[in-house]
């Protein structure tokens, strides 16, 4: 891994969703993601648009864009678009990158065949949402 760069695996175990999964389960959704070299004033995502993919910023910079005006930045082992693999919503924001970057993609269908196919997996996935759900309405209530 060149410097700069972020190992995918380390990122997915600190995304929510992810929280109950193994590390053998960490591996194997690592596997089944694509790095993709992106130029400067690429758009991973585009507010609006149908929500389709998680996506794990390796190596470069972006911008997070909300209707519009600027409302953060990311780096290298920021993630983003975890929700889409549930739930492909509207995006809320546009994400584009301010330098060359290097970002894994994890497609909606490579998800869900991982959710079909991996023993326990969905189960994992179902009690790191809940844990989460539960944290959440404790806040709420405090």
């Amino acid at each position: 891994m060149a410097r700069g760069e972020v190992d995918v695996r380390t990122v997915l175990g600190t995304v929510p969703l992810f929280a109950a999964c193994s590390r053998s389960d960490l591996r194997l959704v690592a596997r089944h993601t694509s790095l993709v070299e992106v130029p400067e004033g690429t758009a991973l995502v585009e507010q609006g648009d149908k929500g389709d993919a998680f996506y794990v910023l390796l190596r470069g910079r972006a911008t997070v864009e909300r209707d519009g005006d600027e409302v953060d930045q990311i780096g290298p082992g920021d993630h983003l678009g975890e929700l889409a693999l549930l739930d492909p919503a509207p995006r809320n924001a546009t994400v584009r990158t301010l330098e060359p970057s290097i970002v894994a993609v994890l497609a909606g269908p490579a998800f869900l065949a991982l959710l079909r196919e991996t023993d326990g997996f969905a189960e994992r996935l179902l009690a790191s949402l809940a844990r989460r759900l539960r944290e959440l309405g404790a806040r709420s209530l405090g």
